[in-house]
């Protein structure tokens, strides 16, 4: 059986390469990393990920702007969607509900955790 495979997608450079090495080390898992929402919906059409982590703030397209776009496709419509984000308000998930994501990960996030919370939030 192979990997699970994750792409990650953040503008932050560092925030990208830490999700990354949390989730190939402490995971095990296959890491695809991404900095932007267009060139997320090119890799993951590209490469058919397992699922997504996606930076909801990011210049151009955000991160519901993405998901929008992956859900349009049927080759990424039904790939799993998690955000990551700094802005967990009162609002939380609520105000993404609409988009069908599997879960939302607050920032700065525990690189030791990472994985574990992603895989209860997908259920693997």
């Amino acid at each position: 059986m192979r990997a699970r495979r994750v792409l990650v997608v953040d503008d932050d450079d560092l925030l990208r390469e830490v999700a990354k090495v949390s989730l190939e080390m402490v995971g095990g898992w296959e890491v695809l990393t991404a900095s932007s929402g267009a060139e997320a919906a090119e890799v993951a059409l590209r490469e058919r990920p397992d699922a997504l982590l996606l930076d909801v703030m990011m210049p151009g397209m955000d991160g519901p702007s993405t998901v929008v776009a992956l859900r349009r496709e049927p080759a990424t419509r039904d790939i799993p969607v998690i955000f990551l984000t700094a802005k967990v308000g009162g609002e939380g998930h609520q105000q993404w509900e609409h988009l069908d994501v599997s879960g939302v990960i607050p920032k700065p996030f525990d690189p030791m955790s990472l994985p574990a919370e992603v895989a209860r939030l997908l259920g693997w």
